[in-house]
């Protein structure tokens, strides 16, 4: 066990995909493990898988991140022994629809809006005041490849994401002269249910986009996302874009014949 043992780290959206790889990959480093996500019946689970996977201490919460009072309330009340969060991974997030921005339906854009960038800012306004106190601690948001390049029929997610990406970096800058780090960790196609999200549930469409295509897993991720939060105490790794060999941007892909 390294520099990660022992260290608290809260996971939003942990009851699958780069989350739950997320999780357990933290688990393995030896590290106490928070997890949260909407639905109790996917966290029940998971407390047993996390031990088993090496953390010598797991607490499962359910948590909606756009409820803003919820989120207040929920964080306040941790445990006493859950409370000192060492490291945030704000990976909560979602898309919804692959329609022209007129023709949209108002609903999607308000589940985007509410869970990747509301959300986002709620668990970090709950967290830092208190690693800023301790002067120590990081967090690690869930960006994408589409905050630089806006892509057809993804305009409001695009500007979630581009919204995630300036909140990091203000983030970073108003925590200048305490020792809290700030990484943003922005994946290209990454094989979850993330299409079946955005698809709502049409699983033949959702195969589509990885057709032909040599697609990331979301180990991959969760292993970028252990790498950037055990470097030592005095390195911020700021941003790490991260995409198949298959991807160039979020226009650009190499789908095999």
């Amino acid at each position: 066990m390294g520099y990660l043992s022992g260290k608290t780290v809260l996971v939003t959206g942990a009851s699958s995909g780069i989350g739950l790889a997320t999780a357990l990959a933290f688990a393995r480093e030896g590290a106490r493990v928070a997890v949260c996500a909407r639905r109790e019946d996917k966290l029940q689970p998971l407390a047993a898988e996390l031990t088993k996977a090496g953390a010598p201490a797991v607490h499962t919460f359910v948590l909606d991140v756009r409820n803003r009072a919820a989120v207040e309330e929920t964080l306040a009340a941790l445990p006493d022994d859950w409370k000192e969060i060492d490291v945030l991974v704000n990976n909560a997030g979602l898309s919804r629809g692959l329609n022209k921005l007129y023709e949209d339906d108002p609903e999607n854009w308000e589940e985007m809006i509410d869970t990747n960038v509301k959300g986002l800012l709620y668990v970090t306004r709950a967290v830092v005041p208190g690693m800023v106190a301790r002067n120590r601690g990081h967090v690690i948001n869930l960006g994408s490849t589409a905050a630089y390049i806006t892509y057809a029929n993804g305009g409001v997610y695009c500007a979630t994401k581009a919204a995630e990406k300036s909140i990091s970096e203000g983030l970073k800058i108003d925590l200048m002269g305490t020792a809290v780090r700030v990484t943003s960790v922005d994946p290209g196609m990454v094989e979850t249910a993330f299409s079946e999200v955005r698809f709502r549930g049409d699983t033949e469409r959702a195969a589509k986009v990885y057709q032909n295509i040599t697609p990331l897993q979301p180990e991959d991720i969760a292993d970028t996302i252990v790498w950037t939060a055990s470097r030592p105490a005095h390195v911020n790794i700021h941003t790490v874009v991260i995409t198949t060999i298959d991807q160039a941007n979020s226009t650009v892909f190499n789908r095999h014949s």
